[in-house]
């Protein structure tokens, strides 16, 4: 074999051995996301559609549960970054202490997608995008609801009692902003009690059984930051011999199938919904970052709200 042959040869082989249709499929794309936790029907259906939309596009999620305690989504992030992800997606358990990690997070060029959940940092580049509802807004419409309610007895007040979330997450900073900005308008609602639920049922019906217990003024409407503790408050309400959604009016939020089957039962009288399935808009939120393509500043869903009279048509379609 001349030398030009072996030369012309030897190219060709190495060519085919680089050709990148010899090379395999491309590695999937790496997601690291830490929830907050499993305290609700809602976030039980969160996880499984984030889950559920990274098998079906292919993404290799890396996932961890953060029981609600902040200190276990840090170490969760830092693992992330250890392990050099494509992408890092979180739900943050509380708004502020997020400078640190989010810096390390850029130091190591992994761009930061939050769901759900805001935060609050002294440089929002941190993170790259938001993903979830507005809850401000969705604060107002539980509002907006009670307002035309009390029109039925104009010159009625109405005491109001409130179970917020979990204390410095968004949603119970925002959903008691919005809801306090709207009844305002109305001097004759009153909102003489507010405490954390922590979002969970059974911390709602332990507040709502204090709540009942204080005989200095009687309550006559319950607004609870989530459907999870409005159902443990019912629970609370029964159990002292009143009646739910009767005695005392019950506005909540999230929109769970377990909130339609309350309504249906003449429990609670109106949800605002939060929708939870943000797993395929994650997904490919996550692979336009990642390609550097560029995305809003804020995504935010479209949510309804939900009044027993529309509850039982309502509940077959519910998806979570």
């Amino acid at each position: 074999m001349t030398l030009n042959r072996r030369a012309v040869l030897t190219a060709t082989l190495v060519a085919g051995l680089f050709n990148p249709m010899w090379a395999g499929a491309a590695q999937p794309l790496v997601m690291g996301f830490s929830q907050v936790g499993a305290e609700s029907e809602w976030r039980t259906a969160n996880t499984a559609s984030i889950k559920d939309a990274a098998k079906k596009d292919g993404i290799t999620l890396k996932f961890a549960d953060a029981q609600q305690k902040q200190e276990n989504q840090v170490k969760a992030l830092r693992s992330f970054i250890a392990q050099k992800v494509d992408v890092i997606a979180f739900s943050p358990v509380v708004e502020s202490g997020w400078d640190t990690v989010l810096r390390e997070a850029r130091a190591a060029k992994i761009p930061v997608i939050l769901t759900d959940r805001a935060v609050s940092v002294s440089d929002p580049s941190l993170y790259v995008t938001f993903i979830g509802s507005d809850f401000v807004e969705e604060g107002r419409k539980a509002g907006r609801w009670l307002l035309d309610f009390a029109k039925k007895a104009p010159n009625a007040e109405l005491n109001i009692v409130e179970l917020q979330g979990t204390v410095g997450s968004a949603p119970a900073i925002d959903r008691k902003k919005g809801f306090e900005e709207i009844i305002a308008s109305n001097p004759k609602l009153k909102l003489s009690r507010s405490q954390s639920g922590d979002f969970t049922r059974a911390k709602g019906k332990e507040v709502m059984e204090a709540f009942l217990k204080a005989k200095d003024k009687k309550i006559d409407v319950l607004y609870a930051h989530n459907d999870d503790m409005a159902i443990g408050a019912i629970q609370a309400i029964e159990e002292a011999g009143l009646k739910p959604g009767k005695d005392i009016i019950i506005i909540s939020i999230d929109g769970v199938k377990g909130a339609f089957e309350a309504m249906v039962a003449g429990k609670l009288n109106v949800t605002v919904e939060c929708n939870p399935l943000l797993g395929p808009q994650l997904m490919q939120l996550a692979r336009d970052v990642v390609a550097g393509k560029p995305v809003a500043r804020r995504i935010t869903t479209t949510e309804g709200v939900f009044p027993a009279e529309v509850a039982a048509k309502e509940l077959p379609n519910r998806r979570y």
